[in-house]
């Protein structure tokens, strides 16, 4: 049976698993938090399927998005990651990966996860948007632009308003399947993970 899906995926069998699996479940573990504010800021001038396509050079090249082993990255280190072309070679992006893990570690031991610093910017509960197309889908709204200033401030990089907005699509903090999509009926009551 054909299931009807958002646009976006088109018939690439990755990006469709990324869809039907991931986009917009709402996710509470710190660690995939991580993961996906790390690749957010990757995506940076590039289309998401390009980082989907690099994901596992990722989550190898950084220690699996542990962001204590990150933290304590030293410059031959980074080096050797501007090396490894399974990634986005981008000295700023990848120096941007050990800032943002200690500044996330800082997050965790102020808030006591960062699960709960970010999803109050939502008041702890996702968003169940109504789209009927994509074209109706914003790039980022008043939440994100309040998250990518408190991030910013706390010396977070490569998170601007349209960064978080994304990150928020992904880690399911607003449902944005269109209406006609299979999984926005399924995202309306899930709790996360």
């Amino acid at each position: 049976m054909n299931k009807t899906r958002c646009a976006w995926p088109g018939e690439d069998a990755l990006y469709q698993s990324y869809h039907d699996l991931e986009w917009g479940v709402p996710l509470h573990d710190d660690q995939k938090l991580f993961e996906f504010l790390i690749l957010e800021g990757a995506q940076a001038g590039l289309s998401w399927i390009a980082i989907l396509r690099k994901r596992e050079n990722y989550r190898d090249a950084f220690d699996n998005f542990d962001a204590t082993c990150i933290a304590a990255y030293n410059p031959s280190k980074i080096e050797s990651l501007l090396l490894n072309a399974g990634i986005v070679r981008n000295r700023l992006k990848v120096q941007s990966t050990v800032i943002n893990a200690q500044k996330f570690l800082e997050v965790q031991s102020e808030f006591g996860s960062f699960d709960k610093f970010i999803w109050q910017f939502m008041d702890g509960q996702p968003r169940q948007n109504v789209w009927r197309s994509m074209a109706e889908v914003p790039a980022h709204t008043a939440e994100s632009n309040a998250m990518s200033k408190e991030l910013k401030r706390r010396g977070f990089k490569f998170i601007g308003s349209t960064i978080c907005y994304a990150f928020m699509q992904a880690t399911g903090m607003v449902n944005d399947h269109t209406t006609n999509c299979f999984r926005h009926a399924e995202l309306r009551s899930k709790k996360g993970s």
